[in-house]
């Protein structure tokens, strides 16, 4: 979470790093302030991580730093959270209806699934592309002649760490990866995607303090 703290937040902290632990009355008496004035700003910085809080006894400076606080927020969100909905195509389909969908869905990723919504493929933009350049009938090429094809395809499920899922799409270089499940029949069903907008988001959110936890 990143939070700009004010001056008398910063002041409370060094306070609390001082002379922790420490109740909240007597922080109130070192600021010359009233317990109540104080509790939003005590509020803010529990919540936020720098401070920790026990009763009876007070506050403690966790001693963790606003970039360690934000590695920890980040490293606790995953795939659900930011997950999109997928576009699929059937095996069937020919190049053409595939190129089309990809254009109307504005997207640069389509999933191939069979007849029993299974994931047996992928086509990105460059394998659409790849098939456009050359003297091919597209209305009669199905797309399961150029798509990549399982088991050589990267997936993920919803309960993945999503900066694991980053450094996925970093290390094999593509824009978007399915999200599955285990289906009774040993297929995946894809029931999302994660792509490099999803992870533009974040970094926005993180900009704008929106995340959750």
């Amino acid at each position: 979470m990143i939070i700009e703290l004010s001056d008398r937040q910063e002041y409370i902290l060094n306070i609390v790093k001082e002379n922790g632990p420490i109740t909240g009355e007597h922080i109130a008496d070192r600021l010359s302030l009233t317990r109540a004035t104080l509790r939003p700003d005590l509020a803010i910085l529990t919540m936020a991580g720098f401070l920790d809080a026990r009763p009876r006894v007070g506050y403690f400076f966790t001693g963790k730093t606003g970039s360690q606080l934000l590695t920890e927020k980040v490293k606790q969100l995953t795939v659900q959270d930011y997950q999109s909905i997928p576009v699929v195509v059937n095996e069937s389909h020919s190049v053409y209806d595939a190129v089309c969908t990809m254009f109307l869905e504005d997207v640069g990723t389509l999933f191939v699934v069979n007849n029993q919504a299974g994931l047996v493929g992928v086509l990105s933009r460059k394998d659409l592309l790849r098939a456009s350049i050359g003297k091919q009938e597209l209305e009669a090429m199905p797309v399961s002649i150029i798509m990549s094809r399982m088991p050589n395809i990267a997936v993920c499920k919803k309960d993945d760490l999503l900066i694991e899922v980053a450094n996925k799409l970093i290390e094999k270089q593509i824009d978007a990866l399915p999200v599955v499940k285990e289906t009774k029949n040993h297929q995946y069903e894809v029931i999302g995607r994660v792509t490099k907008t999803n992870m533009t988001k974040v970094l926005v959110d993180l900009s704008h303090d929106r995340l959750d936890g």
